[in-house]
């Protein structure tokens, strides 16, 4: 399987997905504010990374203005959240066979480039 989940509004999401030249390679791109993730979909990208907390963004303002950051949530609240408001989810997340990758950071992509 080859999948991106992106936003195409958001500038990091598009020039990462340049970058590697992910649609040239046959990645399968979702753009997740017009075609919002399925519960499928997440809990198999829960199985890959091991955990929700991989996934969730901390980052979104979303996550601040509902004094998120005060409350420990559970597992299964951060799945609802994704499910429910697309900024939840760390962007992009990039599925390359059986291995995943959220988020932008270099660290990040620099896996991601090894393995393409």
């Amino acid at each position: 399987m080859k999948k991106v989940y992106h936003l195409s509004s958001c500038s990091t999401c598009q020039k990462i997905i340049k970058d590697l030249q992910l649609r040239e390679k046959g990645f399968v791109l979702q753009d997740i504010k017009t075609e919002k993730i399925t519960s499928p979909q997440l809990d198999k990208m829960i199985e890959m990374a091991g955990s929700v907390d991989p996934l969730f963004s901390t980052k979104a303002i979303k996550y601040r203005e509902l004094g998120l950051k005060d409350k420990k949530l559970t597992d299964r609240e951060k799945k609802d959240y994704i499910l429910s408001e697309y900024t939840f989810l760390k962007r992009p997340v990039i599925i390359v066979s059986l291995k995943i990758f959220a988020g932008s950071s270099s660290e990040t992509i620099s896996r991601v480039k090894s393995i393409l």
